[in-house]
């Protein structure tokens, strides 16, 4: 008789969880360059595009950006087809660790 193989099941969450990200404080590699366009954004593409979950809408209509445990994608600057996101790669050393390459 042969064995069946399961592979293994790993949602995002945990496979994100393997990874580390060093924090640059004080000096985020992202930023919003104008809230208030944010507010009047009706897609808010942002907050379901990036696969971190950086982004997230705040009950006054805005964005709230944490880039900690930020991927280093660039789709947040991509989708944003306002072009208010001001994006660049961290500093040396600071940033996503990845764990397995």
């Amino acid at each position: 008789m042969s064995a069946t193989f399961v592979p293994p099941t790993l949602n995002v969450e945990e496979k994100l969880f393997q990874n580390r990200y060093r924090v640059d404080t004080g000096r985020p590699h992202i930023r919003v360059r104008n809230e208030s366009t944010c507010v009047s954004c009706d897609a808010k593409a942002c907050t379901v595009c990036c696969p971190a979950g950086c982004w997230r809408a705040d009950p006054a209509g805005g964005i709230e950006l944490v880039v900690d445990g930020c991927l280093e994608c660039g789709t947040c600057r991509l989708i944003c087809d306002q072009n208010n996101v001001d994006w660049n790669y961290p500093r040396g050393g600071f940033g996503i660790l990845f764990k397995f390459g």
